[in-house]
């Protein structure tokens, strides 16, 4: 390793590696655990294993997302096309399979950020739920022209005050329905055979549809450089959202039946910290809702712009600002599309079934060919 090498990464502190684990906690905090309709679909109505198989999600994807950054910063690859041809290399066609994933999953999960977005604002009675779309999208199209440094640096601050919001909500929730938590986790069926498998499956699914902020991670986790530093970057973001996530399972166990016979599967969250009856609480939850879901939409559009931007046909463009506009625009206008059929449906079938594409051709080879190929070559070139 070169002197100069070498310095480079002594610079790396503290805040740099923390910055790079808020991008994911950002990115999953909006449409993983703060509207609680992810967690409740995925963990909390499977029983008390839920919590279980929420952890594992969370360490199958910071697994897989450090193998990406050490593939990514190791052979000093310029996009996740090159990331994705490198890990199925010589069948470097099979990147395809990931370009199929991503673009569909981005309106997926940029469709539900607005639908998430929008459905908040209404119940407030702010604006409509079409005027909450309408204004989301603007505010999206704001944030992801600008790059990487400011996903980071913006996911930061937010995951602060998400952190600091939602861990208030999810111990008074829990203290609340304490009795019913303790009934669920002694239930046996919580730990049958039929849900150990399916939380088991529910887990591989979930950091599989996650997995579409490899793009962003990769981007945002250049300064890393490194394995050790991309080790305890996802060390970091495990803990925060492993942490975040199982506390809301938790409080989701014990508030289900009220939020299910409320017809408030939506968003179960904000219907728990409203029914707690603390009016600061309540503002200061959804605001910190609304900022979970914007910085999950600017961590995921920001992989599809910086794709989309640099293809040939808007190489002809020649103010890298405009081809960021229209990329960004043009992905909104889609995304805000897929949200007018509603949260929980987007969910439910097109998170679903683009995790299990994930699976397949993210999951499983990063953990295994991927880190195979990462270790030999980091052995052959010291």
């Amino acid at each position: 390793m070169t002197e100069r090498k070498a310095d480079a990464i002594k610079k790396i502190g503290f805040s740099t590696i923390f910055a790079v684990a808020s991008v994911l906690f950002s990115s999953h905090a909006g449409g993983g655990f703060a509207t609680g309709n992810q967690a409740t679909q995925f963990f909390a109505s499977i029983g008390s294993f839920g919590i279980f198989a929420g952890i594992l999600a969370m360490g199958l994807l910071t697994l897989t997302i450090r193998e990406c950054m050490i593939m990514r910063n190791t052979r000093n690859l310029k996009s996740y096309k090159e990331l994705f041809e490198t890990l199925y290399h010589p069948y470097v066609k099979l990147e395809w399979v990931f370009e199929v994933y991503f673009n569909i999953m981005v309106i997926c999960a940029v469709g539900a950020v607005i639908a998430g977005a929008a459905s908040v604002v209404s119940v407030n009675n702010i604006m409509s739920y079409q005027m909450g779309v309408l204004t989301v999208g603007i505010i999206l199209l704001i944030f992801t022209i600008f790059g990487a440094g400011l996903v980071s640096k913006v996911s930061t601050i937010m995951s602060v005050c998400i952190l600091i919001s939602l861990f208030v909500i999810f111990f008074m929730g829990i203290n609340v329905k304490l009795p019913e938590i303790m009934n669920v986790i002694k239930n046996a069926d919580g730990f049958s055979a039929v849900s150990i498998r399916k939380g088991i499956v529910n887990a591989f699914v979930y950091a599989g549809f996650q997995s579409v902020v490899i793009p962003t991670m990769i981007a945002c986790g250049t300064p890393l450089e490194n394995k050790p530093n991309a080790s305890k970057a996802m060390i970091i973001s495990f803990a925060m959202n492993a942490v975040a996530l199982g506390l809301s399972i938790v409080m989701l166990l014990g508030w289900q039946q009220d939020f299910v016979a409320a017809g408030q599967t939506t968003l179960p969250s904000l219907y728990i910290c409203k029914q707690i009856d603390m009016g600061v609480l309540y503002i200061f939850y959804n605001i910190a809702l609304l900022l979970c879901l914007i910085s999950t939409g600017v961590t995921t559009v920001y992989g599809f712009v910086s794709r989309f931007s640099a293809i040939k046909v808007m190489e002809k463009i020649e103010k890298p600002i405009i081809r960021r506009i229209i990329a960004s625009g043009f992905s909104m206008i889609i995304s805000m599309s897929v949200s007018m059929v509603g949260l929980s449906k987007i969910i439910r079938y097109g998170y679903g079934y683009c995790g299990y594409l994930g699976i397949v051709s993210i999951i499983i080879p990063f953990l295994t060919i991927g880190y195979y190929k990462n270790r030999k070559y980091i052995k052959e070139n010291k």
